[in-house]
Order: structure tokens, then C-alpha cells, then sequence
């Protein structure tokens, strides 16, 4: 039973409401109309998704449309420049040959009839002018006008079947949601087959067969199956390929397949009379998931057996190494592994990010321009995952640093690195703004089931319970959060797909959790923030100890799908670097903040201190703003400053030997964060003057001039000679950034007693 709290003018019932149907009752408004009311309200936090272990709501199950028999049979395809599996010019077959679609009045509603008779939920978005590419053979139709209702594109309003004007350089193409109709069979089917619109599969599994693999995480042998009314069925090897078996280890997250021991499933097959599936399979070997690939020949026959002389389909695939099931422990011969010529860099979680270059020692970017499935899918593969879910354009990872190293990439798809593809050595007109991106399949490591958030008020934010393993049964309990901090709930995140940290928490008094999962489970919990899985992090194992207990004082965590990314510009520190000599009483504010070496507290007032002076730009790269993790009400003023503090520590300046003795340091005690200059477009938010909101916009830079207090090393102490120069912004993993390897700047520095240069300067730890 549910009421609505408030204007108790229309009391009423509403167990009868549901938010799969629009109202309980005839109404004329949203006043006298409680169930539309509701729903709107609710609609609101649908972004939001549902918490695990909450019941999604009740989705619409698919049904075949039933259409008229004069009704034209079409088949729809989406194919083209693709950067993900959902998108793609729109195709269509029609009296025995593909076609496309012109863009003329072509709307939204035609891209939902589109995309809901390709089995998702809804149409996103849709993009004229050939964005895909230019089709080949008929334009099927022009001047759609789809309600959005129609079963079929076939029944929407339009010139007519083959009757158009245009030309191939306005086909059309659609972007469909990432969620799909429950229930719809996804597998395309080929032309000869166009006319019986039944041929096609609901699910595609690696099932593992021997008792060797079944127990193994994750799963890489075993039959493939396909789910065909339901039911899961073998398929025939008579026509399977090794590039069929590519596609399938692909489109389960791994790099690769391999041979398989034939003699042992041919035993088994004896034994247990398979269920074949009615069609082979025909891929390439690029496709990124079966779905893609077209339907081979009908294997049916009219007796009850399939498959005459035939086996089940088998595929063993080989894991990437961060996914092997045993590390190496030993070689037959010392090797030194290779440098890897490509990274990812700004993602959430494993498999995906910006893709990163490295050429003549410095790591670069890839321009977006071409940037497609196939390309993708290299890099995946290259890097020991699967094929590519999604290529993504636009710097939507975050933007990098450094050069554009390729431009205009065009691969075939076998190629083992993606530095062997064809590109355009001329990176001309290409910003970080086009950075690509990818998302890549990985193998399915059950990770996401043995971690939950419990009690908060969204899906994002909870106490942990983590699921182990207690006198041989399963229990869920609490962390201790006794040094639970950001590198901690970055990975709680990570393994839940919940993108960055957002807050580590060491009360969660407020988030009521299960009852049952009270218990301290997992105590001494130590990350260094890049781990799958919380196991994989330190902790203390059997032997727990949190002396501050768990339940009100257990680990709680509040993650977001997006993070800000902080990098300092190297260029601007080697411009600027110059040596003063200034005298204490003009360094008072700057010695109350410890800002100069411990010697200065035993000299007189009018001694000098060596200051090796700089500036520094800090440029906000990722996708949230970077704010303060102290609210408002936490910051301290500080009177000398004339400012309020609202981080203790936010950047270190340390100067080293060549051995990597620390010679000399400096510090920012607290930064008033702020919007100096801003990229193009972009409008400045934070402000420090009267109390303003502290923070730096993404694509702003917050710089700190030469000129004032604390922004430089005190270097009264040490001798002429050659340095290395290190800032670290955000040492202290305050606030969570999607990227810190880039956090750290370094520079030689070269101190001849009455000069100083920094030289050579760059992001990054080598």
C-alpha cells in the first residue's frame, strides 16, 4: 500500500498502480490523476538505476510483431564506420539485396521503428550526410514519416519501396540505446534466409565441459552454445572456422584461441547426444560479437540427427595475462619482457580508457578521425582483452598531453599492435579534444557478485559488504575502516562498474546496512588503487584486527561514473625557474605556513633565504571538476594569507640528488583553488574572493605565479650541483582523480651556486 504525503485533498489507493501502465483510472490531470503523478515523479531518478540486490522493474518482453500478409518483408542492419556494435548506417534488405535509407525528413520516431526492430529499447540519437559511410546497391526508401509506433519500417509513410532521389552521400545512420528489448533474438540472419524472420539466437555461452575447466574462473574451453526458443543448443563444426572461434573468444574478453584436445569432447559427445542448432555460422574473424557475423548454410536434415559425422562446435580460448589462471613461476630461459608501446589511461575500470602511444620515448594520443570498431578492437586485443564494446571519439575519456602520435588510423583487424595500421604521420588540425577512447570486452571474473553497497540512498553510495568464505560457508560482512581511504573505494568501485571513487567513508552509521552482514570480515585493507578486486588488495586475512569495530564504524564508499584529472604543464615550470635571494622579515606569512627549510628557525631577522622560484599551471583534464574534499564550514582562515584554506596539502616541491637523496622541499600548505583561464568556451566557477566557491572547472587551469609565497623551494642549505626536481599534485590522494600517474612532474635541475635552469622537464614518474 502506498500514499502520497501532502495535499490530502484525493486520497487514495494505490496498490493498484503500476509504472508499467500510464494510470489506474480515467483523469483529466495531473491533479486529480495520482498514478501519472507518480510515475512523473519517479521518472526523475531513473538515471539513477537500481541498487544491487533491488528487482529491476518489470521490463516489456518481446514478442514477435504479428504483421499483415501483405505487409513487405524487410531485414535491417546496421553496418558502416561504427565505433560501437549499437550504431551505424541503416541497412536494408529488400528483395534480395541490401540498400540503404536517405536522410530527407528522416526524424527521431524513424530511428525508434529503426532500433526497436533491431531488438533495443529505443533510438538515442540519429545523423544524416553519410556519417557512416557511403552504402552500396538501391535506396530503399525516402521520406520517411514514422510515428515511432509502427512494427516495421516497411509500414512507415514513404515515397515507396525503391523510389528515391537521393544519393548515397545521405544515408542515414542511428545511434540505439546500449539496453535491449528483453527476450529478442540478436543474431542476424543472412539474405537467404530474410524471408523466415525465427532464425535467430537470444544468448550465445562458453560452456565448459571436462571437470578440469568447470571450476576454473574464468571460463576459456568448452561448447559454444546459442539459446533458440529458449532452450540452449550445440552447434555443427562442420563449417566452423578458426575465425569463427576468434569472434567468439573476442566477444568473451579473450585476446585469442587455440588448439584443443579433439579426442577427449568426441567421448563425451558419445555419451551425451548433443542438441544441435538448425544453421552454421560465417564470420571473418573482425566482427567484434557473433552478432555481427551472417548465418552459413541450414545443417537440418530431414531425418531427426543433425551434423552427419559431425561434432558440438568447441572453442579454447587464451586470456590475457592480467586474467591467466596462474602466474608463471618460473622460465626455461631469462627473458626481458618488452616495452609496451600502448596504454590506456582515464578509465573507470579495466579494459577501457584514452588510448595512449609511445614514440621516440614519449607518450602520445590518437586522433579520433577513422577512429572505429576495428581500430578498437586491435588495441584491445593488443593489450590482452577481447574485442572492443565501444570506440569512442571525442576526448571522452579525458584529454591527454604530449603529441598527437597517429591521426586517420585504418586497420584490417589482424594486425598484433596498432602501431602496424595505416595512419596519417601528418597530425594536422587535431586537438586533444579528439583523444580516442576505448571500451573493450574482458572475461567475465565474477568479481561484481562477492561486493555490495548496502543502505545508501542511491545505487552510488553504501557500506561495503564483501562476501567470504567462513568455516566453509559464505557469509557477507563489513570492512574495517581503519585506514580505508580513497585507493581503497577506488577499487570497491572499480569492481562493482561503478566508475571512480567518489568519497571514502569511515562511519557509515548513517547507512543502515543488513543486520546479518554486521560482522567484521576483512580488516587491514591496503590498495594501491589499480587492483580488479578487493581480494586483491592487502589485508590482514584470518587473523582480523580493528580495534574500533565494525557496525557504525564500518568502510563505506560513494562512487561516480565520472572523476576530474589533474596535470601540471612542464613547459611553463622550465620558462619560469629563476633564483632570489630574500630577506625574513619580508617571509613572515611564509613561515608561519612552513614554508622555508627548519634551518630558518635560528636565524636573525635580517638573513637571507635562497629561493628557487617557479610557476606552475595546473589544468583540470578530466571530466568532473575538481573540488576540495573539506566543505565550506572545515576551511581555515588564514590571516596572513588573507585566505581561506581548503586543503592542508595539495602540492609537494622536492628537490633530489642524483641518487635520489632528498636534498631540499617545499609545499603548498593549502591552495585557494580557482578558475584562472579557461580553454575556449568554457566559463569560469570558482572564485576565492568573498568566501567563493573553491575548485577548478574542467578544461580550466588554476596557475600560481612565481611571484607568490610558498611557490618555490627554500635552497639556502644545498650545494652547487646537478638535481631532479618533483612536484606532486594531490600527494595525498585527498581527492579522487581518474588518472594520478600523471600527477607527478620531474625536471633535471642544474645549481651553479649563482644560477639555477630546470631542463628536460615532464609528466610522469620515469
Amino acid at each position: 500500500m502506498l500514499r502520497l504525503i501532502g495535499d490530502s485533498k484525493f486520497p487514495v489507493d494505490l496498490s493498484c498502480l503500476s509504472l508499467s501502465v500510464p494510470v489506474c483510472w480515467p483523469c483529466d490531470g495531473l491533479t486529480s490523476c495520482p498514478g501519472l503523478l507518480l510515475k512523473l515523479t519517479l521518472a526523475q531518478y531513473d538515471h539513477m538505476g537500481y541498487p544491487p540486490g533491488y528487482p529491476d522493474p518489470e521490463l516489456e518482453q518481446y514478442t514477435a510483431p504479428q504483421l499483415m500478409p501483405d505487409t513487405p518483408r524487410v531485414q535491417l542492419r546496421l553496418a558502416g564506420d561504427k565505433r560501437k556494435h549499437n550504431e551505424g548506417r541503416v541497412e536494408v534488405f529488400y528483395n534480395g539485396e541490401w540498400g540503404t535509407v536517405c536522410d530527407d525528413d528522416f526524424t527521431l520516431h524513424s530511428a525508434q521503428v529503426v532500433c526497436r526492430e533491431l531488438g533495443y529499447v529505443e533510438a538515442v540519437s540519429w545523423s544524416p550526410s553519410s556519417k557512416y559511410g557511403r552504402g552500396q546497391g538501391p535506396i530503399w526508401f525516402d521520406n520517411l514519416h514514422c510515428t515511432g509506433r509502427e512494427k516495421t519500417l516497411s509500414l512507415c509513410p514513404s515515397n515507396g519501396i525503391g523510389i528515391s532521389d537521393c544519393k548515397h552521400s545521405e544515408d542515414v545512420g542511428v545511434v540505439c540505446s546500449d539496453k535491449r528489448i528483453p527476450g529478442f533474438k540478436f543474431v542476424n540472419t543472412l539474405p537467404n534466409h530474410v524471408e523466415n524472420l525465427d532464425i535467430q539466437v537470444e544468448d550465445v555461452r562458453i560452456r565448459p565441459i571436462l571437470s578440469s575447466y568447470r571450476k576454473r574462473i574464468p571460463v576459456t574451453e568448452g561448447y559454444v552454445e546459442v539459446k533458440d526458443g529458449g532452450k540452449w543448443k550445440q552447434i555443427c563444426n562442420t563449417e566452423w572456422s578458426v575465425f569463427n572461434s576468434r569472434v567468439i573468444c573476442g566477444m568473451f574478453g579473450f585476446p585469442g584461441e587455440k588448439k584443443y584436445n579433439a579426442r577427449v569432447y568426441k567421448m563425451f559427445a558419445r555419451r551425451r547426444k548433443p542438441s544441435y542448432w538448425d544453421f552454421s555460422v560465417n564470420c571473418t574473424g573482425n566482427e567484434a560479437h557473433l552478432s555481427s557475423c551472417k548465418l552459413g548454410q541450414d545443417t537440418s536434415l530431414k531425418s531427426n540427427s543433425t551434423c552427419a559425422e559431425g561434432l558440438p562446435v568447441v572453442v579454447s580460448c587464451v586470456p590475457g595475462r592480467a586474467f591467466a589462471l596462474t602466474p608463471m613461476v618460473g622460465f626455461r630461459k631469462a627473458f626481458r619482457q618488452e616495452q609496451a608501446l600502448v596504454r590506456l589511461r582515464g578509465g573507470a575500470i579495466v579494459g577501457e580508457g584514452r588510448v595512449e602511444v609511445l614514440k621516440n620515448g614519449e607518450w602520445g594520443t590518437i586522433c579520433d578521425d577513422n577512429w572505429n570498431l576495428l581500430s578498437a578492437t586491435v588495441v584491445c586485443r593488443e593489450l590482452g582483452f577481447g574485442t572492443a564494446k565501444e570506440a569512442l571519439s571525442g576526448g571522452r575519456l579525458g584529454q591527454g598531453m604530449g603529441p598527437v602520435h597517429m591521426n586517420e588510423v585504418e586497420c584490417s583487424g589482424f594486425e598484433k599492435s596498432i602501431t602496424e595500421c595505416y595512419f596519417n604521420k601528418e597530425a594536422l588540425g587535431c586537438s586533444h579534444e579528439e583523444d580516442a577512447a576505448i571500451r573493450c570486452n574482458v572475461p567475465a571474473m565474477g568479481f561484481q557478485e562477492r561486493l555490495r553497497l548496502n543502505g545508501g540512498r542511491n545505487p552510488y553510495e553504501g557500506r561495503v559488504e564483501v562476501l567470504v568464505e567462513r568455516n566453509g560457508s559464505l557469509v557477507w560482512g563489513t570492512i574495517c575502516s581503519e585506514g580505508w581511504g580513497t585507493m581503497e573505494a577506488m577499487v570497491v568501485c572499480r569492481q562493482l562498474g561503478l566508475g571512480f571513487a567518489n568519497n571514502a567513508f569511515q562511519e557509515t552509521w548513517y547507512w543502515p546496512g543488513e543486520v546479518s552482514a554486521d560482522t567484521v570480515v576483512m580488516s587491514g585493507v591496503r590498495c594501491s588503487g589499480t587492483e580488479m578486486s578487493l581480494s586483491h588488495c592487502l589485508h590482514h586475512g584470518a587473523h582480523l584486527s580493528c580495534p574500533r569495530g565494525g557496525g557504525r564504524n564500518a568502510a563505506g564508499v560513494s562512487c561516480s561514473e565520472t572523476a576530474p584529472d589533474l596535470v601540471l604543464n612542464p613547459q611553463v615550470v622550465e620558462q619560469t625557474t629563476y633564483m632570489e635571494d630574500r630577506p625574513m622579515f619580508m617571509l613572515q606569512c611564509a613561515y608561519e605556513e612552513n614554508c622555508l627549510a627548519s634551518t630558518s628557525n635560528q636565524v636573525p631577522a635580517n638573513s637571507y633565504r635562497r629561493l628557487l622560484r617557479f610557476s606552475s599551471q595546473i589544468h583540470n583534464n578530466g571530466q568532473s571538476d575538481f573540488r576540495p574534499k573539506a566543505s565550506r564550514h572545515s576551511w581555515v582562515w588564514h590571516d596572513c594569507h588573507r585566505h581561506y584554506h581548503s586543503m592542508e596539502v595539495f602540492t609537494h616541491y622536492d628537490l633530489f640528488s642524483l641518487n635520489g637523496t632528498k636534498v631540499a622541499e617545499g609545499h603548498k600548505a593549502s591552495f585557494c583553488l580557482e578558475d584562472s583561464e579557461c580553454d575556449e568556451g568554457i566559463e569560469k566557477r570558482y572564485e576565492c574572493a568573498n568566501f567563493g566557491d573553491q575548485g577548478i572547472t574542467v578544461g580550466c587551469w588554476d596557475t600560481y605565479r612565481h611571484d607568490i609565497d610558498c611557490q618555490w623551494v627554500d635552497i639556502t642549505d644545498i650545494k652547487p650541483g646537478d638535481y631532479i626536481f618533483r612536484i606532486n599534485i594531490n600527494p595525498n590522494y585527498e581527492v579522487p582523480e581518474s588518472d594520478y600517474t600523471n600527477n607527478v612532474m620531474k625536471c633535471r635541475c642544474r645549481y651553479d651556486g649563482h644560477r639555477v635552469w630546470m631542463y628536460s622537464c615532464h609528466n610522469g614518474e620515469t
